[in-house]
């Protein structure tokens, strides 16, 4: 890796993280031989999609093992021509020369004038230019180390052995049926990690999420992390993604772990809503908490037949994304009227996001004509999104867009609301569960 030095007793990489030679030349050599990998063949591992979380994990792979360049390739794929404006490409000159070692970096690989160029307004960057120095559009004042940028798609993965899925799900269906077409003469199919759903076996496909923001991870705040799915890989892909730093758990309960990580976002949305029409009021950012995460509960039990309990690192993945990301500030800026839904879901310097999306698929879903749970006082069958009076109030504001972000207060304040408890229990019940809502038999 460029900007590297390696050492008899470690590696010392460009972020100034310490990575165990020895160690982490172990941990790659059991997976060579796990994916059958002779000598001289490469460990193919690509990330699909540059935001912050793809990005980032891209870049710790890339630390602990991009060294060993005989042995693994390392690369992220993003599309080429996403051009930087010029605040963007102002404040990454800023973010540039506050960091010495950054700034060393560049100078030393003859990278550093172009963005003196375009401070002055002289040159054009585009993301996929200023990835290969280490910088994320959606995430410039982290900077991370070089990495290796693929704009090809089919390039990136013909040959891949490992696939890190690090796109929007609003996205990801489209890319991996292009995706899809350039695997259809392969004999094995690769690991998939993340979300992806691409019509291959289900013990390749892996879900990795926790507790975790992307920036804070990268500057080796310790975090944890699970990866679900099967036997077969999840054990030792964990023992692969583990680092001092960045503890990584194995789970069987995909499904779950899926369901929970789409839902944090929707429900982070309105906690950010809250947060800021209530002036960070403790009390109603707790009651927030509880009917949002009663509402997880009960989504969760339609579409898993033995959930986890959201507990632990569930749990804790769901207060740290209500309490900070991307989904939770859009929800502050939309109740602060600094943004509005019309301006769509994709900003500026955030990304995607991903809770919009989400809150109409997560409703669409639970509104069909074919499902219905008995009301708790009704006593009659109504469709399940009624008994999710959040996610209803959040459809209403960000996809009908009919009401005010005020809607989510007087959502919470409705005396008629029943305790969360009793929702809980709805979903509890062994005659709950709908296989057929994740297109299963």
């Amino acid at each position: 890796m460029v900007g590297s030095v390696e050492r008899d007793h470690g590696s010392l990489h460009c972020n100034g993280s310490i990575h165990s030679s020895n160690g982490a030349e172990k941990r790659l050599d059991e997976l060579r031989r796990l994916l059958g990998k002779s000598n001289g063949d490469l460990l193919k591992i690509v990330g699909i999609g540059a935001g912050a979380w793809g990005s980032v994990f891209a870049a710790l792979l890339q630390d602990a093992y991009g060294h060993f360049r005989e042995k693994v390739q390392i690369r992220i794929w993003r599309r080429a021509g996403r051009s930087v404006d010029r605040s963007t490409a102002e404040h990454l000159f800023e973010v540039i020369n506050s960091r010495e070692d950054v700034l060393r970096r560049l100078i030393r690989r003859c990278a550093y004038l172009k963005y003196v160029e375009a401070r002055l307004g002289d040159r054009t960057l585009y993301a996929d230019e200023i990835l290969r120095d280490g910088f994320c559009l959606n995430m410039i004042d982290t900077p991370l180390c070089p990495l290796k940028v693929v704009t090809n798609l089919q390039e990136a993965v013909w040959d891949a052995d490992i696939v890190v899925n690090g796109l929007p799900s609003t996205e990801t269906r489209e890319v991996f049926e292009e995706i899809n077409r350039y695997w259809k003469e392969r004999i094995t199919a690769p690991i998939i990690i993340s979300l992806a759903k691409a019509g291959f076996p289900i013990e390749n496909i892996l879900y990795l999420g926790g507790p975790n923001i992307a920036s804070e991870i990268y500057d080796k705040e310790y975090a944890n992390a699970r990866i679900c799915g099967s036997d077969k890989w999840r054990k030792p892909l964990a023992k692969f993604l583990r680092q001092p730093h960045f503890i990584v758990w194995d789970n069987s309960d995909l499904v779950t772990h899926e369901v929970m990580g789409g839902l944090k976002n929707v429900y982070a949305i309105g906690a950010g809503m809250v947060a800021a029409l209530t002036n960070e009021s403790a009390t109603s950012k707790s009651v927030y908490f509880a009917h949002c995460t009663s509402e997880m509960i009960f989504i969760t039990h339609l579409l898993a037949e033995q959930p986890e309990k959201l507990a632990g690192p569930l749990l804790a993945d769901t207060y740290v994304t209500l309490l900070k990301g991307r989904n939770a500030w859009y929800g502050q800026m939309l109740a602060k009227g600094e943004l509005s839904p019309d301006m769509g879901d994709s900003i500026k310097g955030k990304g995607m996001i991903q809770g919009v999306s989400a809150v109409d698929a997560f409703y669409e879903l639970l509104s069909q004509p074919s499902l219905s749970v008995l009301h708790p006082e009704e006593k009659k069958p109504v469709a399940p999104v009624e008994l999710c009076p959040i996610l209803t109030t959040l459809h209403r504001i960000l996809i009908k867009r009919e009401v005010s972000t005020q809607a989510i207060l007087q959502a919470l304040r409705d005396e008629t609301m029943n305790d969360p408890r009793e929702r809980i229990e709805i979903a509890q019940s062994h005659a709950f569960y709908r296989p057929s809502l994740l297109g299963q038999p």
